[in-house]
């Protein structure tokens, strides 16, 4: 099994969990809100650079790929939220030169996925529920604040 193929089955095991907890209850309670505290104009400036490293990377735009993609460089998620029609899938890639990255659904209860390492990939496909999934960097959310939140509406 290869590290791609593993990191595919964490994010079928996270949606078969969310499934399972009852995400619509979940999304509703909020008790852990993660909201980022960061300046939005530094995090523009992130994001600007972390999309041209991915334009050398990949050779395109993470605009013009066949799912949302999030970007992981200088500990940020480029973008921090991102909007998602159920069904649709959100690629996270790692796009730093040296930092290794993780998802971490932690108010879901759900345990840190591996470490993402620069220039890996993680996918999930949001077809299970709708409502907001908030989740974080392991190693930086508290240090750095790298945290995110996907949206997923009908």
């Amino acid at each position: 099994m290869t590290y791609e193929m593993i990191l595919k089955f964490s994010a079928v095991s996270l949606a078969a969990f969310l499934g399972f907890v009852g995400v619509s209850s979940f999304a509703q309670a909020g008790e852990m809100r993660l909201e980022s505290k960061r300046d939005p104009a530094k995090i523009a400036k992130i994001c600007a650079k972390a999309e041209a490293r991915y334009e050398k990377l990949y050779g395109k735009s993470p605009s013009d790929e066949n799912v949302h993609v999030v970007m992981m460089y200088k500990y940020t998620f480029c973008p921090e939220v991102i909007d998602v029609k159920l069904g649709e899938t959100v690629r996270w890639v790692n796009v730093d030169k040296r930092t290794s990255h993780s998802t971490w659904f932690k108010e879901a209860g759900r345990e840190e996925d591996a470490r993402l390492f620069p220039d890996e990939v993680l996918e999930m496909t949001f077809d299970f529920a709708t409502g907001e999934f908030p989740y974080l960097c392991g190693p930086h959310w508290e240090s750095d604040d790298m945290i995110g939140r996907v949206i997923v509406s009908k």
